[in-house]
């Protein structure tokens, strides 16, 4: 298999130089597109242009258009013909697909279910905080946002998991209207899965729709569609960019990128369960997989177990293909500068597959998602584990964490002094208003220290 192979012993900076380019083919500024792409967007628009420019027309063309421009893009970009009727899932559609959808499937939807409302309610902090003093109060309140969108890809493929990891912490926050957008496609607004698994977290507001016209939908508002507080979830480069310029107009989660994921191998690694973990993320195609470790020859045995798993699996070409361009191994010096690389990188997913993965963690500082140990792979997490799947991409776990309920929530500081309290703070008020020249701060308290009764 022909990946990147680096050596961070002889040189850091080359580390940092060799990830910096595989993400900047991945990057959501999304200058690369592909020949097909390209025509494309001529095709639907009459002339050449950057994705930037793509999602900027279309997002102010919803804006100022509403549901009539929804509506063309949609027909346009997507080939289907919806109208202000048909956009929207209907109850009985969504019944209907909870009544047709498999068994077994619902029983698994139902223990993932469980676990990812327990461990939500479990970091939950939605419990006002309240500092008491002599004549008042200082705090901290908590408050769920009215009203959320969520996207929820169907492009490649059906991702039912998706919806269960965004809406179920929505829902523990105490979001009361939750709007869910997938493509009018048969892996989105009309797959029976993803149908029945609305309809088991009750929710009944689902429209057909995806890309930047989705979201310009969502942000700004169309008929028949209210503008949401908040826009969370995946999607492609489009939902990505439009996510960005709807920003500030809106809450968003993050600007997710393609997935990633670094796994810390040593001597004591299974070869064998490392491959299908590299497999596992690249098969979503395109992503970054990266295999960091100190033990030359695990390294290469890992590699060759990659190549024996893609032939048994049936995305295997797919996933090679993905490796052999975004893909890398990493020889670092030791345990320490895995840690070291590790940060640098501040991966996605994180798979420690060491004999003392539980000290490796504790020295790990940026990571979406850590998954500890051999018997923990990255795929427990996206299904039934608890924490969302939906991760901070593209080196933003430097900053940013995975969604959680607590990103639902807004909070509000909550003042409250008598008269005789605002007396112990008056001094300091007073001072530092007059060291800014405002001296109507200054006053504000004065005035009402002055006055008796």
């Amino acid at each position: 298999m022909k990946i990147h192979r680096i050596d961070s012993r002889k040189s850091s900076k080359l580390v940092r130089q060799e990830i910096s380019m595989l993400r900047e083919h991945l990057s959501s500024r999304g200058n690369i597109v592909s020949e097909s792409s390209r025509k494309r967007t001529i095709e639907i628009f009459g002339e050449a242009l950057t994705p930037q420019q793509v999602v900027k027309r279309i997002c102010c063309d919803v804006r100022e258009g509403g549901l009539k421009s929804l509506l063309d893009y949609l027909s346009r970009i997507d080939g289907v013909e919806l109208t202000p009727k048909t956009i929207r899932v209907t109850k009985k559609e969504l019944e209907t697909a909870y009544r047709k959808s498999d068994g077994r499937f619902l029983e698994s939807v139902r223990f993932a279910k469980s676990n990812i409302r327990k461990f939500q309610e479990k970091i939950l902090r939605n419990k006002n905080i309240i500092l008491k003093m002599k004549g008042g109060y200082i705090g901290e309140r908590y408050r769920p946002l009215r009203r959320i969108g969520v996207c929820v890809p169907g492009g490649a493929a059906a991702y039912p998991s998706t919806i269960l990891m965004t809406v179920i912490p929505a829902q523990v926050a105490g979001v009361s209207e939750i709007a869910v957008m997938t493509p009018p496609t048969k892996l989105g607004a009309y797959n029976i899965d993803m149908l029945a698994v609305c309809y088991e977290l009750g929710i009944s507001e689902v429209y057909r729709m995806g890309g930047a016209q989705g979201v310009a939908a969502l942000a700004y508002g169309v008929d028949g569609i209210m503008p949401v507080d908040k826009i969370v979830g995946p999607g492609n480069m489009f939902v990505s960019l439009a996510k960005r310029l709807v920003s500030g107009d809106v809450g968003i989660d993050m600007i997710a990128g393609p997935s990633e994921l670094v796994v810390i191998v040593d001597d004591s690694t299974n070869p064998i369960f490392v491959a299908y973990d590299i497999i596992a993320q690249a098969e979503h195609s395109p992503g970054v997989c990266i295999i960091v470790g100190w033990d030359k020859d695990i390294v290469d045995a890992v590699i060759d177990a990659i190549e024996v798993a893609c032939s048994k699996v049936e995305r295997g070409e797919l996933a090679r293909s993905s490796l052999e361009k975004f893909g890398a191994t990493i020889i670092v010096k030791d345990e320490a500068d895995a840690c070291k690389v590790t940060d640098l990188i501040a991966p996605e997913h994180l798979i420690i597959a060491t004999k003392n993965a539980d000290l490796i963690v504790d020295k790990i500082m940026n990571a979406g998602a850590i998954f500890v140990g051999a018997y923990t792979p990255a795929a427990v997490g996206d299904y039934a584990a608890g924490p969302s799947h939906v991760l901070p991409t593209n080196g933003t776990a430097r900053f940013a964490n995975g969604l959680t309920c607590n990103d639902f929530l807004k909070s509000s500081s909550i003042m409250s002094f008598s008269k005789e309290a605002l007396s112990k703070y008056s001094d300091c008020v007073e001072l530092l208003a007059d060291k800014e020249g405002l001296t109507a701060h200054k006053e504000s308290v004065s005035v009402r220290l002055r006055q008796k009764g």
